[in-house]
């Protein structure tokens, strides 16, 4: 029972993270920001978060729907672990692609490293 309410705590923060990209328009005013673009990487960062929406969706989905079977299924361990190698990637490329001495950025590598240590837990508990 206990891996299931850590599969529900991750299905939480996939969600808000697809709450948080769909705000990116506004937050990062992309109405204005994105025409500095050529239209073709416009269209890029546009679809490609659009995807990452999608993809956090279906992760807290599947948290949500079938946590017994994701800790209890080869295939539903597998898919955790790789879930949390999608989230220390993104911590790793925190440090490579954004800068160091802003708060956002800070309080972004705290919710990467959480990301990638909640979905390793159930897989290795």
């Amino acid at each position: 029972m206990q891996k299931e309410i850590w599969i529900y705590v991750c299905g939480v923060h996939s969600l808000l993270f697809a709450v948080f990209h769909m705000g990116f328009w506004r937050l990062f005013k992309w109405r204005t920001e994105l025409r500095k673009l050529s239209e073709v990487n416009r269209g890029i960062m546009q679809v490609l978060n659009l995807r990452l929406v999608f993809v956090f969706l279906l992760f807290a989905f599947l948290c949500f729907f079938y946590p017994r079977d994701l800790y209890t299924t080869g295939l539903g361990r597998a898919l955790l672990a790789g879930i949390s190698l999608f989230w220390l990637g993104r911590l790793v490329e925190q440090f490579i692609f954004f800068p160091k001495g802003n708060a956002y950025a800070h309080l972004l590598t705290v919710l990467f490293f959480l990301g990638f240590m909640l979905f390793l837990l159930p897989v290795v508990a």
